[in-house]
């Protein structure tokens, strides 16, 4: 007869749960750290209002952490909770927050609630108009939670159709982005390009500033003109601004020197960048094989610039080493893109199995989740919807990148469970299933049928 001991074996349940629990521990301080270094590159401390900071840390920090945890099949039943009120409703709220140009925080929430009732009470006429067809409909009869469900299905199938373009993007971008960047000449013939085109798009930005700022001296000017003769002032024949006209101007003017700035910081460090590839373009052709720039920084270098990263290994990396090493990275990221397209196609045949990733790791979530979260930052609309590092980005693309992040990670990682036969509504086996499927399995279910 055995004893228990009190010493967790090889194989004791209680071992592998205390090594989850760390690693689980490990990732939510680690992915913490990561969507702070995020928001930091692209927001602005300093600047911004201290909501929409904490709105997009939270956006990011729970749909990234729910990527991070579904490998260890974890229960992640609160974070899945809480990122669809954090998308619908919390986000959308301080959007218009952020754009606001009232001048105290009554003001401001105003305008949010007003912006907010418009958008939210057309999806209820819509909803409504749809709800009373389906009523008087005699061959229709839905309870109360089908349609519910329908209407869970029908955002979940807009988060799927918005993912299949930001996938299908990012598997052909990533590898290509390597590629090129290993291509010297290619790059600085964009750099080139990207800096006239932004040449461009600064001037306009100096001008509309400048156009911008003119209101205010006209409405000093007006009403200079009619305190110059206090005796004949007549109260009723003098235009003032109003309150709106104020509100109006300030958002317009808040959105020309956000525009103005992030312009002037993308103009130097694109003109460093151009710098960089001449030099290195100039240094390829040295016999010397040692790294010379044309604008030597004035500060002495430090001890890693002395001793590890001197001029000859600067040389070897940027003209010899780090094209091959990008190209390698390339056509490992190929791979990986052709695996992915290959076992979306495949992931519905589980006999014989023929996706692979249902035969490899799980690792493989964190290539999917590059994928789309990067052609996120990416996108550009026009100038309103705009990702500039340097702490340049706006307030209003924070919160619309971290809506698009609520709206994709539940359909990723869903994509990613039936990519390794992790879902029984896809792949028909009775498998044991994880904690995330279980909250999501009947609405993954609507959405397959």
């Amino acid at each position: 007869m055995s004893t228990w001991t009190g010493v967790p074996q090889a194989g004791d349940p209680r071992r592998a749960v205390r090594m989850s629990g760390a690693a689980l521990g490990i990732e939510i301080v680690v992915v913490f750290f990561l969507a702070l270094f995020l928001l930091h590159r692209y927001g602005d401390f300093r600047k911004q209002q201290r909501m929409v900071l904490f709105g997009t840390l939270l956006a990011w920090y729970l749909c990234f952490l729910i990527v991070f945890i579904l490998p260890l099949d974890v229960s992640t039943t609160a974070e899945n909770s809480s990122v669809r009120p954090t998308a619908r409703l919390l986000l959308p709220f301080m959007q218009s927050y952020a754009r606001s140009g009232g001048f105290s925080i009554t003001g401001k929430v105003k305008t949010a609630l007003i912006e907010n009732a418009i958008y939210y009470g057309t999806y209820l006429l819509i909803f409504g108009s749809l709800l009373i067809y389906v009523a008087v409909h005699p061959e229709w009869h839905l309870s109360w939670y089908e349609l519910q469900t329908i209407g869970i299905t029908a955002a979940n199938t807009w988060g799927l159709f918005l993912l299949v373009l930001l996938l299908g993007y990012g598997l052909v971008e990533i590898p290509r982005s390597y590629w090129n960047a290993s291509r010297h000449g290619h790059l600085l013939v964009k750099t080139y390009f990207k800096a006239a085109k932004l040449m461009t798009e600064k001037a306009d930005a100096e001008e509309n500033l400048e156009d911008v700022m003119e209101c205010p001296t006209d409405y000093q000017e007006k009403m200079g003109r009619n305190m110059d003769d206090y005796e004949d002032f007549d109260d009723k024949q003098n235009t003032y601004p109003t309150e709106k006209n104020l509100v109006k101007l300030h958002k317009q003017v808040i959105y020309a020197v956000q525009r103005h700035n992030r312009t002037r910081v993308q103009w130097q460090m694109l003109l460093q960048q151009a710098v960089h590839l001449e030099d290195v373009a100039r240094n390829e052709t040295s016999s010397a094989h040692q790294f010379t720039h044309s604008f030597p920084s004035a500060e002495p270098p430090g001890w890693v610039g002395r001793y590890l990263y001197t001029p000859t290994v600067e040389w070897y990396w940027e003209c010899l080493l780090k094209q091959w090493f990008y190209r390698l990275l390339s056509l490992v990221l190929t791979v990986f893109s052709v695996a992915v397209v290959w076992s979306e196609c495949t992931f519905f045949s589980t006999r014989p199995v023929l996706s692979l990733f249902a035969m490899a790791c799980f690792v493989t979530i964190f290539f999917l989740c590059t994928c789309v979260y990067s052609t996120v930052f990416r996108i550009r609309v026009f100038n309103y919807y705009y990702f500039a590092s340097h702490h340049q980005t706006d307030a209003y693309s924070l919160q619309f990148s971290g809506m698009l992040f609520c709206r994709l990670t539940p359909p990723l990682c869903l994509n990613f469970l039936g990519l390794i036969h992790m879902d029984s509504a896809i792949s028909q086996q009775q498998k044991l299933q994880t904690a995330y499927t279980s909250v999501n399995h009947n609405i993954h279910s609507h959405l397959v049928a």
